[in-house]
């Protein structure tokens, strides 16, 4: 497929999964800019129907242009389950060279100036606490732009407490001193935050060189604090990197979201000695603190976990695994199966028997029923008169 036509295909990919969520239109009055702004909003597929389910929020500049590519591959990922379901705010701009007033800024000094100090304070005073009070959100925030709008989004780290938890600056045209301005930042930050930043082979060089000086000062602030990925798309220009960067981008933030992988297998659980289950239980209970994101641990990586307790003979763990699995399934059979499985391996057939009675009663979930644990028992009372 030529290469033209690739980037047409992708497009149209990533604009049409945006119609899985609900796209509205709103007018927010501003105080501070003295006049109304135009914002998209686009609400997860999920939102009307699971109504006590909260969900990060992703704000972004230029929401004119990058509005739809954001929205597809946010639904393409979350369709698979890679990143969570979000609520996504697209600031309108491009509306007589309101981008260009929007992100003001004093040569000088490197900061806000006139009508981009007012639009500052409109996104962090006014926009975000608007849809916090409206919409269902957690915690977490992220804030994305292009250029201009990617340098102006790199402000809000300037705040003694940052307004965000993650940033996407894509290929950022980035303001006197913020090359030196964000590492000097990370160097001293407490909390976890999300940094992405991208560029195209063919960006022009007078964006292109203070990306590359930030990049290096960032390495060389190395705070483990700091989730960090630096990009530069080999044949992208400064606008055809975008649509390359915004998966990679939301990939890295929500890496820690997704369902145990083989390089996750590998490199993380199965090189582990003892704690396997501890892993499970902290990957889930960082994906809450870090990201906001609240979910029951998925069945497949509660049977991955376990399949690995069970080959390296760790059959003690498996009381662990019935902790975490009365925590989030606390009307199911799992966490009284995991005990019974953990007395069955440990040639205790009565008390495992015990057990497996308990979990009949209960829900059934995964792969385990009703019938199963009839099966279970029946073996465990044949195992204890044998004994």
């Amino acid at each position: 497929m030529p290469q033209i036509m690739k980037k047409v295909y992708l497009l149209t990919l990533l604009i049409s999964f945006s119609s899985f969520a609900q796209k509205t239109f709103d007018n927010i009055k501003s105080e501070k800019l003295g006049e109304e702004r135009r914002i998209t909003i686009g609400l997860p597929a999920s939102y009307e129907a699971n109504k006590d389910k909260k969900y990060p929020v992703l704000y972004l500049l230029d929401g004119d242009y990058l509005f739809d590519p954001f929205s597809g591959a946010v639904s393409y990922g979350s369709y698979w389950d890679d990143i969570p379901e979000m609520i996504i705010i697209g600031i309108h701009q491009n509306k007589d060279g309101e981008r260009f007033d929007d992100t003001t800024i004093d040569q000088n000094e490197g900061l806000p100036f006139e009508k981009g100090s007012k639009f500052f304070e409109f996104v962090g005073a006014e926009l975000v606490p608007y849809i916090e009070k409206k919409y269902r959100t957690s915690p977490f925030r992220i804030i994305a732009g292009h250029d201009i709008t990617a340098s102006f989004a790199n402000f809000y780290l300037y705040k003694e407490i940052p307004l965000f938890n993650a940033y996407i600056c894509l290929s950022p045209e980035l303001a006197p001193k913020m090359e030196v301005r964000i590492a000097e930042k990370f160097a001293k930050i407490k909390k976890p935050v999300f940094y992405y930043l991208s560029a195209g082979e063919g960006d022009i060089k007078k964006i292109k060189e203070p990306i590359e000086k930030l990049n290096n000062n960032i390495k060389i602030a190395n705070n483990p604090l700091v989730n960090y990925k630096y990009d530069v798309f080999k044949g992208a220009t400064h606008y055809t990197e975008v649509l390359h960067s915004i998966p990679s981008a939301l990939y890295q933030i929500f890496e820690a979201y997704r369902p145990i992988n083989s390089a996750e297998y590998n490199d993380k659980i199965a090189v582990l000695q003892e704690g396997y289950a501890e892993y499970l239980e902290k990957k889930y209970a960082d994906m809450s603190e870090v990201l906001g994101v609240q979910i029951p641990v998925r069945m497949s990586d509660f049977k991955v976990v376990e399949n690995l307790i069970l080959k390296r003979n760790a059959y003690s763990e498996l009381g662990k695994m019935a902790e975490i699995g009365n925590v989030h399934y606390p009307k199911a059979m799992l966490g009284e199966y995991e005990l019974g499985l953990m007395y069955e391996k440990q040639g205790d057939p009565k008390h495992a028997s015990k057990k497996y009675q308990n979990a009949s009663q209960m829900e059934p979930i995964g792969d385990l029923n009703k019938d199963m644990m009839y099966e279970k028992i029946d073996e465990m009372n044949t195992l204890a008169k044998k004994k």
